[in-house]
Order: structure tokens, then C-alpha cells, then sequence
């Protein structure tokens, strides 16, 4: 799915980005690496951003259009709260295991710190997926299906949190188990702790 407002060749860019980052992690990802990746020179890299900033900005704001599309079909669909949660996970879960190159921008530390662009990229992604999350959650809890006891806001917080510790520990693994299988388990038994 390409991104709004972005060319072939920035798209290409990105995909290029991916691979970089898979290969050689966030400090691997210069201009001059990413020039030889493409073929072309790093002046020719300024023509279609302005700096690594921009372009580590476009992949998250590539990222977020792509949940955005995946998670719009999910709610549009006739499942229950609890059906279109674990449709959403499994979404994620297969996402990433195809394009794990997404979780080394998200989840890399300090990546934020110098940059307001990417901050703002990022929490962007967040409330992107708050948003969905939180009103599967409601309609959950006003059909009953899940506690309603707990505010839903705290339910997002615990939901995200798992996702976010499983990607982390995914990560941090270096890949090298099946996320969409013990991911989709790990969102499963926490359904049950949501559930009444």
C-alpha cells in the first residue's frame, strides 16, 4: 500500500531503509549506506529527503497509513469486539513477521530524544492504534463481553503494553521465534483476563 503523497522513488527509498536497518540496525542507516543500496549518490538521496530524519519519519508515517487501512477493514467487519481483537493482533503479528524492519524504528532507544519530527511520527502511530483498540475495547465492555469494572482506558494500557513487551522481546531475540504464533497466544490468554 503506498503512502499519500509519496513517490515511487521515496517508496523505494524506504524499502531500502528496511533493508538496512535489518541488516545493520539504526546506526547502520546513513545517507551514504543508503546511497550504495540505491545505486545512486547521496546528493541524489537530498532530492528526495531532506535528511535521515525525514526519511525514518516517512517509514513511520508509512507504517501508520498501512495499521490504519489493515485495522479500518477489521472494524468495518461483522466480528464481535473479542473476534476483531484477535483479527487486529493476528494483523499485526503477520505484518511484522513480513517486515520486521518496522519494529527496529519503532523500538529503538533513544531514537526520539534529538528529534521532534520522529517524536511526533511516533506518537502519532500510538494514538493511531489507541484509538482503534480503545473502541473495540468499549464496544466490548457495553455488550458485556469484557470487564466492566476495569475503565476502558487502563484495559488499552494493558492490551498495548502486552503487544509492545512481545515485540520488545521479539526484538531483542533477534527475531528468532514465530511472533504470529506465540504472539497471537499471548493476546489470546490476556483476552481471557479481560473478559468478565
Amino acid at each position: 500500500m503506498a503512502q499519500k503523497n509519496i513517490t515511487e522513488r521515496q517508496l523505494e527509498i524506504i524499502e531500502a531503509s528496511g533493508k538496512i536497518l535489518m541488516e545493520k540496525g539504526i546506526l547502520g542507516l546513513t545517507t551514504k549506506n543508503l546511497a550504495k543500496e540505491m545505486h545512486f549518490s547521496e546528493s541524489a538521496l537530498y532530492r528526495h529527503f531532506k535528511d535521515k530524519e525525514a526519511i525514518i519519519s516517512h517509514l513511520i508515517a508509512h507504517l501508520s497509513e498501512n495499521i490504519t487501512h489493515r485495522f479500518d477493514n477489521i472494524l468495518k467487519s461483522n466480528l464481535n469486539p473479542e473476534e476483531k481483537l484477535v483479527e487486529l493482533f493476528k494483523s499485526q503479528f503477520r505484518f511484522f513477521k513480513s517486515n520486521p524492519h518496522f519494529i527496529v524504528i519503532v523500538l529503538s532507544d533513544g531514537l526520539m530524544d534529538n528529534s521532534q519530527e520522529i517524536k511526533e511520527a511516533i506518537f502519532q502511530l500510538i494514538q493511531t492504534n489507541t484509538k482503534t483498540i480503545k473502541q473495540i475495547i468499549e464496544d466490548g465492555q457495553k455488550s458485556k463481553i469484557f470487564n466492566t469494572e476495569i475503565d476502558g482506558e487502563y484495559l488499552v494500557h494493558f492490551v498495548m503494553g502486552s503487544f509492545r513487551l512481545q515485540m520488545l522481546k521479539w526484538k531483542l531475540s533477534n527475531f528468532i521465534f514465530d511472533i504470529e504464533k506465540q504472539g497471537i497466544n499471548t493476546m489470546i490468554n490476556l483476552l481471557k483476563l479481560l473478559k468478565k
